[in-house]
C-alpha cells in the first residue's frame, strides 16, 4: 500500500477522533472541496478515488484501523447522498479487512488467559469467529453449565499496534490546530487516547459491563449481557441473539427504526443517572434489537465516569437556547469554559449556531434524517458563513469531550436509522437542568 500524504492522514484522523462540532466542519469542508458547492459537480471517479484514499489511510493504522473506521461510520450520515455510497463501501471493506486469528493462535491466547485446561470450562466451542471487534474477535460457545456464551479474545500484539496508532495521531496534533483555532487540541487527543488505552484491559471492561448489567437487570427497554468470567485479554459473557442496528439501518421497517432510535437515546441519557457511567463507543456494531424489542448493548471498554450524572449545565444550555435567551446562554457557556476569557462573541450569533443542535428537543417528536445532519455539516463547514466563524471561536472543554462525542456519535446513528420519536420526553426525564 502506498504511503498517503500527511495532510490526508491528518484530515482522516481528525474526522475520526474529534467531536461533531469539529468533525462536522471537516465533513462539510471536505465535502465541498470534493464537490465545490454542488455535489453533482463531482465525478463518480473522483468520489470513489477519495473513498479509496480514506480506506488506504485507515489501513495503515494497524491496531486502530477498525476502531477509527467505526468512528468514521457514524459521520457517514453527514455526507451528501450522492457521495456517500463509495464511503460506505470503503468502510465496509475496512471492517472486513482484518483477517481472523488462526485457531492455533486463538487457542494459545485462551490457554495463557484461562489456563491449560481451558477446554474443560466449555461444553462446546466454535473455532470459527462469529464477529470481529476492533482489537479482538468473538466466538460462540456453550459454558459448562449449558449457557450459551460469547467469548471475546484479544488479538496478540493488539496493544502495541493500537498504541502505535495513537502515538501517530499525537504527532499529527499540530496539524489539526489551523482547522480548529479556538480549541485546545492536545488535551482532547490525550483524553481520547486515555479512553482507548482502557479498552486494552478486558478486566476493566468486564467490571464496567457488570455495573451496567446490575443497573439494567430486569429493565423492559435495555438488556446488558451478564459477565460469566474475565481475564486481561479474554471476556466471557452471556450470548444474546438480536438484529444488529447495522441491519436495521440497511433494511429495517419504519417501526424497527423508530424503536431502535428511541431505545438508543433512552440508554444514552439514562445511564449516567442509573450507573454513573456513560457508554462511550457509539457505533451500530455495539447495539442490537432483541426479539422482545429491547436494546442489547455490548462492548463496554470505553466509558465516561459521571458519578454525579450528566452535567446540569448541558441541560440548561439546551433550555436557554430553546427559550431564546442568548445573554444568559453566553454567561453560562463562559462559566463552563466553552467561551474563553477575553473572547468577544455576539450572543445572537452564538444562539443561532447552537439552535439546530437543540432542535430535537424543541418539539413533541423529531425526525432524525440524513438530510438534517447534512444541513448541519454544511452550515458549520461553510467558510463564508457566520456559523463557521462562530463555531471556530468556541472551545470544547476536555471534561466535556466524551459526553459530546458520544452524543454526536449517537445522533449520527439516529440519522442513519431515519428514526422519529420524542427526544424531548427523554431529555426532560434524564438530562438535569433542562426541565427546570
Amino acid at each position: 500500500m502506498t504511503e498517503m500524504p500527511r495532510k490526508t492522514v491528518a484530515r482522516t484522523a481528525r474526522l475520526a477522533s474529534l467531536p461533531l462540532g469539529v468533525a462536522g466542519r471537516a465533513v462539510g469542508g471536505w465535502g465541498r472541496r470534493l464537490a465545490g458547492q454542488s455535489a453533482d459537480e463531482v465525478s463518480a471517479e473522483l468520489t470513489a478515488r477519495t473513498a479509496e484514499q480514506l480506506f488506504a489511510v485507515l489501513g495503515q493504522l494497524k491496531g486502530g484501523a477498525m476502531k477509527f473506521g467505526q468512528a468514521l461510520s457514524v459521520f457517514e450520515a453527514a455526507i451528501p447522498d450522492e457521495l456517500a455510497a463509495p464511503y460506505r463501501e470503503a468502510l465496509t471493506k475496512l471492517q472486513a479487512a482484518a483477517p481472523p486469528m488462526s485457531a492455533q493462535v486463538m487457542h494459545r491466547v485462551l490457554a495463557q488467559q484461562l489456563g491449560r485446561g481451558w477446554r474443560s470450562r466449555f461444553a462446546d466451542f466454535d473455532d470459527t469467529p462469529a464477529a470481529a471487534a476492533s482489537i479482538g474477535q468473538v466466538h460462540r460457545a456453550t459454558w459448562h453449565d449449558g449457557r450459551e456464551v460469547a467469548v471475546k479474545v484479544q488479538y496478540p500484539g493488539a496493544d502495541e499496534a493500537l498504541l502505535s496508532d495513537l502515538r501517530q495521531l499525537q504527532r499529527f496534533s499540530r496539524l489539526f490546530q489551523p482547522f480548529a483555532p479556538g480549541m485546545e487540541i492536545k488535551p482532547l487527543l490525550r483524553e481520547l487516547t486515555d479512553r482507548m488505552v482502557e479498552e486494552l484491559d478486558y478486566r476493566a471492561e468486564a467490571d464496567n459491563q457488570r455495573a451496567f448489567a446490575k443497573a439494567f437487570t430486569g429493565d423492559p427497554l435495555v438488556l446488558v449481557p451478564r459477565v460469566i468470567a474475565s481475564a486481561p485479554k479474554v471476556t466471557i459473557t452471556e450470548w444474546v441473539d438480536g438484529r444488529p442496528l447495522a441491519s436495521i439501518i440497511r433494511e429495517g421497517a419504519r417501526g424497527e427504526r423508530d424503536t431502535a432510535g428511541r431505545l438508543l437515546s433512552e440508554f444514552h441519557f439514562s445511564s449516567p443517572a442509573r450507573v454513573g457511567l456513560l457508554h462511550s463507543d457509539p457505533h451500530p456494531g455495539n447495539f442490537m434489537l432483541t426479539p422482545d424489542d429491547r436494546l442489547c448493548v455490548i462492548d463496554f471498554g470505553a466509558v465516561a465516569r459521571l458519578p454525579e450524572g450528566l452535567p446540569r449545565p448541558l441541560g440548561a444550555m439546551i433550555r436557554l437556547s430553546l427559550e431564546d435567551r442568548p445573554t444568559e446562554l453566553m454567561e453560562l457557556m463562559r462559566d463552563e469554559g466553552f467561551i474563553r476569557d477575553g473572547m468577544r462573541l455576539d450572543p445572537e450569533h452564538v444562539l443561532a449556531y447552537l439552535a439546530p443542535f437543540a432542535e430535537p428537543a424543541a418539539t413533541g417528536t423529531f425526525h432524525f434524517t440524513r438530510k438534517w445532519m447534512q444541513r448541519q455539516a454544511e452550515r458549520i463547514g461553510d467558510l463564508r458563513g457566520q456559523d463557521f466563524k462562530t463555531g471556530r471561536s468556541l472551545n470544547l472543554p476536555p471534561q466535556y469531550l466524551l459526553i459530546h462525542r458520544v452524543t454526536t456519535g449517537a445522533t449520527g446513528i439516529l440519522c442513519q436509522l431515519d428514526a422519529e420519536f420524542s427526544m424531548r420526553e427523554i431529555i426532560s426525564r434524564w438530562q438535569p437542568g433542562f426541565a427546570e
